[in-house]
């Protein structure tokens, strides 16, 4: 119900038990993350960081406008020291793909902007938890993870869960049924590398393969993987960016979060040995409650699926390998926005 502007205007308190939430990256995910995290009514307050403080303020006083019609919630743009006593900060600010560049493709330029961000959060003594929705995502999380110092369990990539969700999707579309019936799962990096596993979906305790069966149907295996690896770059082509989808994956994790839901959702985090791999972020099913990822899950999958999960490690690893592990800290912390990253 309020507009409030910072940090030319000065920082807002709060309360003492007011839940908040900080995003950094004003652009289209950013922003639509704010939109949907206010129609959700999870947080009192919403606090809206980037470096260009006019399209801060434009975007909170627009969600101030909605909100009077919605749930009340506080809704500001803001500098870093509002984001110190958030609950959650979320790293959408990243750089931006163009075409059919690839996410992986950007990190160099990304990481600089993470660790900025970072950086700034850490001197005003942020000690919540650290979402990132900034690609290459499983490369920024590790990112993120070593420059704040948190433990892994505390910073938290958003990973597949889109990409599952749009697993679920495809698959409802072949098989005429809701994809809310549809347990599926991708694993791996959130990218080209990414891993369909097939073998682990179900449906009414039915194997994808035994329910086709049942339903008289043969679908695709190879297609519906295509479709979901590419949907981020379609998207793109089509409107220019990615938003809704990626939002509302942001907000299903702080959900888990802040509600302490102990759900399972499949996102990126730090592996420490699981199927053989450790010292990368990358997607796995993990439990998820007020303190962060509590537990990384192993689900059942077949040697052609590990082999795959292994190879897409590959990819993050090579990445990872790429980036400069000395990298001075910067002098000049700042925000970008994210405006056409393929989610």
């Amino acid at each position: 119900m309020w507009a409030c502007f910072g940090p030319a205007d000065g920082r807002y308190a709060g309360t003492a038990d007011a839940m908040r939430i900080a995003i950094l990256g004003a652009g289209h995910v950013g922003a639509t993350a704010a939109y949907a995290l206010m129609l959700r009514a999870l947080v009192d307050e919403i606090v809206l960081i980037d470096r260009d403080l006019a399209l801060a303020r434009a975007e909170a006083a627009d969600l101030s406008d909605a909100n009077a019609l919605a749930r009340p919630a506080r809704i500001w743009a803001g500098d870093y020291g509002d984001a110190a006593s958030a609950d959650i900060a979320i790293l959408t600010a990243g750089a931006a793909t163009h075409g059919t560049e690839s996410r992986l493709s950007v990190a160099a330029r990304s990481a600089r902007i993470v660790e900025d961000c970072v950086d700034a959060l850490m001197s005003e003594g942020f000690s919540g938890i650290l979402l990132i929705a900034a690609n290459p995502v499983d490369v920024m999380s590790f990112v993120a993870h070593r420059r704040s110092g948190f433990a892994a369990a505390r910073v938290i990539g958003t990973g597949t869960l889109l990409d599952s969700s749009r697993l679920r999707q495809v698959i409802g579309e072949r098989l005429d049924i809701a994809p809310t019936a549809i347990d599926a799962l991708v694993l791996g990096e959130h990218g080209d590398s990414e891993l369909a596993a097939f073998s682990t979906i179900r449906i009414g305790g039915m194997t994808l393969d035994g329910y086709a069966a049942s339903a008289g149907v043969s679908p695709d295996k190879a297609e519906i993987a295509a479709l979901v690896r590419t949907a981020g770059y379609d998207i793109i082509a089509g409107k220019g960016y990615t938003s809704f989808g990626i939002a509302t994956a942001i907000v299903r994790i702080c959900e888990a979060v802040l509600r302490d839901e102990r759900a399972v959702l499949p996102v990126s985090t730090m592996l420490t040995g699981q199927y053989g791999l450790a010292g990368l972020y990358m997607s796995l099913p993990c439990l998820i409650g007020q303190n962060g990822i509590e537990r990384v899950l192993t689900p059942d999958i077949n040697a052609d699926e590990e082999a795959a999960l292994a190879a897409s490690a590959g990819v993050i690893r090579t990445a990872l390998d790429m980036l400069a592990d000395d990298r001075p800290k910067p002098t000049a912390p700042s925000t970008a926005r994210i405006s056409s990253q393929p989610a």
